[in-house]
C-alpha cells in the first residue's frame, strides 16, 4: 500500500490514485512516461544552460600573459603579470606562474586571476607567489581562455 497522488488515501501498489480521485477508472501513465518527462526535462534544462554559458563568454579571450617583473619579496616572491586580451569583450582570465625550467605542475606553481581586462587591452597586476622560493630569477605565465 502506499498513498494516493492526489489526496493521500492508502491505495495498492499498483494504482497511481485511488477511485475517488479517478472515478472513471482511466488508465495511469506508465513509470517510464514519469521518468521519460523527467529525463526530458533535465536534458532540456542542460542545453538551455549550455546555451546562456556559451553566450555569456562569446568574444572573451584569448588572453596572451607575460612576466613584467620579479622581485624578492620574503618569504616569496612579488610577481607582475601583463594580461592582454585578444577578444572583442571584456573579461578576466586565471594564469599559471611556474619555473619554465621545471617541468611538469607540481607545488612549485601558483596561479592567479587577473582583473578585468578590456578587449583589445592590457593590464598589469602583481601576485605574491611564496612557492618558488625568494630568489629572483625568470618565470613564465599561461593564461587561459574561457
Amino acid at each position: 500500500m502506499h498513498g494516493c497522488v492526489r489526496c493521500g488515501a492508502p491505495i495498492p501498489i499498483a494504482d497511481g490514485m485511488c477511485e475517488r480521485c479517478n472515478p472513471l477508472g482511466l488508465k495511469q501513465p506508465a513509470a517510464s512516461q514519469a521518468h521519460g518527462t523527467v529525463v526530458l526535462g533535465i536534458v532540456g534544462a542542460v542545453i538551455v544552460l549550455f546555451v546562456l554559458a556559451k553566450i555569456s563568454i562569446h568574444g572573451v579571450g584569448p588572453f596572451q600573459g607575460v612576466v613584467a617583473d620579479v622581485i624578492s619579496a620574503p618569504p616569496g616572491l612579488a610577481v607582475t603579470v601583463t594580461v592582454t586580451n585578444e577578444g572583442t569583450t571584456t573579461g578576466s582570465t586565471t594564469c599559471r606562474i611556474y619555473d619554465p625550467t621545471i617541468q611538469g605542475i607540481g607545488p612549485e606553481s601558483t596561479y592567479a586571476d587577473s582583473p578585468q581586462v578590456p578587449p583589445g587591452q592590457s593590464v598589469s597586476f602583481s601576485q605574491r607567489v611564496s612557492t618558488l622560493g625568494t630568489v629572483v630569477r625568470p618565470l613564465a605565465v599561461s593564461c587561459s581562455s574561457p
